[in-house]
């Protein structure tokens, strides 16, 4: 993680309150991080449902924990102003690391039968 610049020291100081703020909503809550995180994709709509894996029965104890997490809709704003790209400093991958951003996925018409 030291060579990720949202982790070097010019952003890390910035970025750790983001950090503080989602864990104060938490606390709030009465929640752990992740069934905020669930709770919030179920605040989506009827159309959307988390899909969390775990393969260990405490984490899904923890995960179904977020079916009881409700949010006001200025919960929601509030956790989503945490997240936009323009509030967290630092690029998430270091510009060696290919993230495959500027890639097209090949039209199916170009691919030959086997």
């Amino acid at each position: 993680m030291q060579n990720l610049p949202r982790f070097q020291p010019e952003n890390l100081e910035h970025n750790k309150t983001i950090f503080e703020s989602v864990n104060e909503m938490t606390a709030r809550k009465g929640c752990k991080p992740s069934q905020l995180a669930l709770a919030w994709v179920c605040y989506q709509g009827n159309d959307v449902y988390p899909i969390p894996g775990t393969t260990k029965i405490e984490n899904f104890d923890k995960n179904t924990g977020a079916l009881s997490v409700k949010l006001t809709l200025e919960e929601k704003v509030e956790l989503e102003s945490f997240a936009s790209m323009d509030i967290v400093k630092g690029n998430k991958y270091a510009t060696r690391i290919p993230t495959y951003k500027q890639l097209d996925t090949p039209p199916l018409s170009s691919r030959k039968a086997t």
